[in-house]
């Protein structure tokens, strides 16, 4: 099969591999789409924390939003599974340890996440290995459905994404008709704001580039501010990479309300405790999808959310080192995602 791999930072090529074959408890899906994220780039660039930390090295195969069909199953594994339509979870757990056990494997110390930490291979290739547990089905398996009842592989690819933002938006704990700040038009800020905006919240974003504020706008949001709006509000997302925003976010939250934290930037960020304490407000980490993905893909089966025009172009495996340098068509617009169907 074909698959993409990234040699070094800068470096990546498009590889003939042997097919992945399924362990026990394993399926392998034949990938139909695959989001390219921030973490991809900072893998490219050589900036992912991971690969300082020894817990990812090169070569890599990077890929972890996408969606496709089940091929072939392992042993222990219900055959029902293969043809059917899935995403799944990034995080994968030993699932023995205490955290495992609990039902948080996606802070498991000896984890693995596809396309990401300790050499999971990831979905930018024409086939994925997938433990049969970390999957979420994307259709209705009512035979007498069909297609019908399933989520396209657009929609499917950005249910990790927004599985993130689903829990931001628990993570802020809102009202409808309360506040919410999210920094950062972004995919995740974008979405986030989809989210919130679908339980009647009030969403505000954030952002500094013309065009990624004027596509927030052109997808529906009224509220949407290229300087800091005045007053406070009753949570506030931070889903940005620039260190002074979480900082901001506290200055930007009402006295007893919500930080949440998504974004990280390439360098440490400072919060000031004091500011926290005195004003009693709640700050909240947000590490992965991991128990959203299902609640995501109904949100978008029901039409109560639609993230299809995140998507600016769907490529092959042949551009992605140009999507990961940065370039992009102009006839994509500012859309903030670009998928890849690496069977095309």
């Amino acid at each position: 099969m074909r698959a993409f791999v990234v040699t070094g930072p800068g470096r990546a090529e498009v590889r003939d591999i042997a097919p992945p074959v399924p362990g026990p408890g394993e399926v392998v899906v034949d990938v139909e789409r695959c989001g390219v994220c921030g973490t991809d780039v900072e893998f490219f660039t050589g900036e992912m924390a991971y690969l300082h930390s020894g817990e990812a090295a090169y070569p890599i195969r990077l890929g972890h939003e996408w969606a496709g069909r089940v091929a072939s199953v392992g042993d222990g594994v219900d055959p029902s599974w293969i043809g059917r339509r899935v995403t799944g979870d990034t995080m994968l757990g030993c699932g023995r340890c205490r955290r495992c056990v609990s039902g948080r494997q996606h802070l498991c110390a000896d984890r693995h996440e596809i396309g990401i930490r300790n050499g999971w291979p990831g979905a930018l290739a024409e086939q994925l290995p997938v433990p049969v547990g970390a999957l979420v089905p994307l259709g209705d398996p009512d035979p007498t459905r069909g297609a019908a009842g399933e989520l396209d592989p657009t929609r499917g690819a950005l249910v990790e994404p927004g599985g993130n933002a689903l829990r931001a938006v628990r993570g802020a704990a809102l009202s409808p008709g309360q506040r919410l700040l999210v920094l950062g038009p972004g995919t995740i800020g974008l979405l986030v704001g989809l989210i919130a905006a679908s339980q009647r919240i009030e969403v505000h974003l954030l952002g500094k580039a013309a065009p990624t504020v004027n596509f927030a706008r052109d997808v529906g949001f009224t509220h949407v501010w290229d300087r800091p709006p005045e007053g406070t509000f009753d949570a506030v997302v931070d889903a940005t990479n620039d260190r002074a925003m979480p900082g901001f976010a506290l200055d930007a939250v009402e006295p007893g309300g919500r930080v949440v934290y998504i974004g990280l930037s390439g360098e440490p960020s400072l919060v000031d405790s004091r500011r926290l304490v005195l004003t009693d407000v709640t700050a909240v980490g947000v590490l992965s999808a991991s128990g959203a993905l299902a609640d995501t893909a109904a949100r978008y089966a029901d039409g109560g959310v639609d993230p299809a025009p995140l998507v600016a172009a769907t490529v092959g495996l042949d551009e992605v080192a140009d999507v990961l340098a940065g370039q992009r068509r102009p006839e994509w617009g500012a859309a903030p995602k670009v998928h890849v169907n690496p069977r095309g």
